[in-house]
């Protein structure tokens, strides 16, 4: 049975449960009409008249109630369900999904959400460094963290973001790793007669992500117009299967033109492949994909990386780098060539030119020489 207290001026109403506990009852505003109450706990009165006189401080400034039994875990898990899997892909959800349960869940999950502190956070990154998680991935982690304490503060969960109090490890900046022309070269003789061999043409003569290849539709392609359009991206998600999505950002949504080596292999490429169709007959899986898998369905890129891709760079004896580079290689021979970077930054699909400039800024400075050189005869 519980027992009322002696109500003080301005307390709200304050009484002692059977078990001994003290509870103090807050207005916390309306919803849907309805008046919402919120009950503070504590060991003494005295300390649930403190809770109560800063609730109703706090609601006099305008924030919100907190609730003390949202954990964190729980909160995670609304804000990827209801928020997040609506509006991104399935991939970037997947990636999502796995940092909250690897990385938030078992450290901070069982923490009321109301009391997470900016030293939770900075003891949490501090604990991964430790363990030996990258600086990079931590830096993803706290943009992850960040970006949804902040929607707990949107929805009124929270009457600040304890992340903006945190500095993630810095980190240090990755050394761009692309092939020479000479290397980019040997790699694709090496690639010469190869059924891949249209594939790595293209990602070395247009910049193409792996995933833009991979997606890539016979329909995108318009080899005697010399282009091709980029329209989707192909990716794995664990649990689904092949996903077909829109491209990274609006500006990967582009038009790449083909130089001519690109389209002879393409012509190559698709010769080799109606010759395959014609072989399987009705086991063909016709999805129109420019670089299938072997019954016509969608391409495992990680069979491509292991079995056909380092293969190759051991046979052409350059250095041993990820598929990715070979954009980065893309990007270094146009802009190396004299590319204006503007055209490069179209090509490669970047949606700023200060992102293909700061990506490449190790290209950058034999470009102003050229440039100073050029000024120099013009003036002569």
């Amino acid at each position: 049975m519980q027992r009322k207290g002696k109500r003080g001026q301005n307390e709200g109403s304050i009484y002692k449960r059977a078990d001994g506990r003290w509870v103090a009852v807050v207005n916390a505003g309306y919803e849907a009409g309805k008046r919402k109450r919120k009950s503070l706990y504590g060991k003494t009165r005295r300390e649930v008249q403190e809770k109560l006189v800063k609730a109703q401080r706090d609601r006099q400034q305008g924030l919100p109630a907190t609730d003390d039994r949202r954990t964190v875990g729980d909160y995670f898990n609304h804000w990827l369900q209801d928020h997040k899997r609506p509006a991104v892909k399935a991939k970037t959800y997947q990636r999502y999904e796995e940092l909250v349960r690897i990385h938030v869940k078992p450290t901070l999950g069982r923490i009321a959400l109301s009391k997470l502190s900016p030293a939770d956070l900075q003891h949490l990154y501090a604990g991964k460094l430790s363990g030996g998680l990258s600086a990079r991935t931590i830096g993803h982690l706290h943009r992850l963290i960040s970006g949804a304490l902040k929607q707990a503060v949107l929805w009124g969960f929270l009457a600040r973001n304890v992340a903006d109090a945190v500095a993630p490890p810095r980190v240090t900046r990755r050394e761009m790793q692309a092939l020479t022309a000479e290397q980019a070269r040997a790699f694709l003789n090496a690639a010469e007669g190869s059924p891949w061999e249209a594939l790595f043409v293209l990602a070395v003569t247009t910049g193409m992500r792996q995933g833009e290849m991979l997606g890539l539709k016979w329909s995108d392609v318009d080899i005697d117009g010399g282009w091709l359009q980029v329209r989707r991206t192909l990716s794995q998600v664990t649990g689904t299967g092949f996903v077909e999505a829109e491209p990274k950002t609006a500006k990967s949504r582009r038009r790449v033109p083909l130089t001519s080596i690109a389209i002879a292999a393409l012509l190559d490429h698709q010769a080799r492949q109606a010759e395959q169709r014609l072989a399987l007959g009705p086991a063909w899986d016709n999805q129109g994909f420019v670089f299938p898998s072997a019954s016509g369905g969608p391409m495992d890129y990680k069979n491509l990386t292991k079995r056909v891709f380092a293969p190759l760079l051991s046979k052409a004896e350059v250095p041993t780098i990820r598929f990715h580079d070979l954009r980065h290689t893309a990007a270094s021979l146009m802009l190396a060539q004299g590319v204006h970077p503007k055209v490069a930054q179209e090509v490669l699909g970047h949606s700023q030119v200060s992102v293909t400039l700061d990506t490449y800024s190790h290209v950058v400075p034999p470009m102003l020489t050229d440039a100073a050189h050029r000024v120099e005869a013009a003036l002569a």
